[in-house]
């Protein structure tokens, strides 16, 4: 294997039988901290930008300590997205800005510094996934401002930990979502900064954009292949050596692409007991059958429970990494892992 398999946005301990206050100390160091607009409109200006100060702080110092924890681990699973939330209220036009003071500025780019130095020293790969609100191809210009301020946002953060250079030496990844569809991301991407059109991919959803209208922008920017919205979205498992699956991996001009791989959540595929198998794929037209649709097909599993499911995700090893999207985070992802390839890597956190 020259992949890897990667988890999203949090450290989550195995053992869930622990206390909730022992389960809070133990993920703590590794996973982010925030707030919300309404608290901070509710305190003197003083407390509320303590507590900003606080969250960045401890925010740094996570990444750094969830980065050391995906150092640690073989090399094929050194891949970890980060959280969208490190730094609350950076877009909200009444606190953007305290972001910018002399001060605080200084210490965001020596923090993101250090998380970026550390994560090339441990060849670790990251990635930002911005929430399903940032919506460049939406058919309202006030929104696709706001969308393009929040990608900004992230690019920022990506910038200070010294990524941004060339084309997807890191990746943040939206959706198409929004009207105006493939024709609107390219009118957004003339907007954004260079570094942003180096680090932007595009994924397929399962609502409105598939990978058929996706591809279409596959000579601007990097396309990221979801193969559970794929499923969702026409029915079918795509297959590795399908034309599309070949352009989207072109659309990466020579870097390694990414996948990403979720399941549905194992209790809903139990109302259909003949389709309840672990060595067999889930049956779309019976689960719609079964008055399953899409909206909660959607959902994503707590681990990766179905063996055939799993075949086929790794099936793409060969040709991309894979970011697992599971509720379980690292226990699933590295499970995925243990049980494809025989290994038997731990998921707890090691001192």
């Amino acid at each position: 294997m020259t992949g890897r398999i990667g988890f999203a946005c949090k450290y989550h301990h195995p053992d869930r039988s622990l206390s909730k206050k022992l389960l809070e100390e133990i993920e703590r160091p590794l996973n982010e901290r925030s707030t919300t607009i309404t608290w901070l409109n509710r305190q003197t200006r003083d407390v509320a930008e303590q507590r900003l100060w606080e969250i960045m702080e401890h925010n740094i110092e996570g990444m750094c300590n969830l980065v050391k924890y995906v150092g640690s681990l073989p090399d094929d699973l050194r891949m970890v997205r980060i959280g969208s939330n490190i730094l609350p209220a950076y877009t909200q036009p009444d606190w953007s800005y305290y972001w910018t003071e002399p001060g605080v500025q200084r210490y965001l780019e020596s923090g993101f510094a250090r998380v970026g130095s550390l994560a090339r020293s441990l060849d670790v790969r990251l990635s930002f996934h911005p929430g399903q609100f940032v919506v460049l191809a939406s058919d309202r210009p006030d929104v696709v401002e706001r969308s393009i301020e929040e990608f900004e946002y992230h690019t920022d953060m990506a910038r200070w930990m010294g990524y941004g250079k060339t084309f997807q030496d890191f990746k943040c990844n939206v959706h198409i979502a929004g009207r105006a569809g493939p024709a609107g991301i390219i009118n957004a991407l003339k907007r954004l900064s260079p570094e942003a059109r180096n680090i932007i991919t595009i994924e397929n959803d399962e609502i409105s954009w598939g990978i058929d209208s996706s591809i279409e922008l596959e000579k601007h920017c990097a396309l990221v292949l979801d193969i559970h919205h794929h499923w969702i979205y026409t029915g079918k498992y795509i297959k590795k050596d399908e034309d599309v699956v070949k352009r989207v991996i072109d659309s990466w001009r020579g870097v390694r692409p990414v996948i990403h791989y979720s399941v549905s959540r194992e209790a809903l595929i139990e109302t259909v007991p003949e389709e309840h198998k672990r060595d067999m794929r889930p049956n779309y037209q019976a689960l719609g059958e079964a008055g399953l649709k899409r909206g909660k097909l959607r959902a994503h599993s707590n681990s990766y429970w179905n063996t055939a499911c799993n075949e086929w995700a790794w099936s793409f090893t060969e040709d991309f990494d894979i970011m697992c999207e599971s509720k379980f985070k690292q226990v699933a992802s590295i499970d995925f892992y243990n049980s494809m390839t025989g290994n038997t890597v731990t998921p707890y956190l090691t001192n």
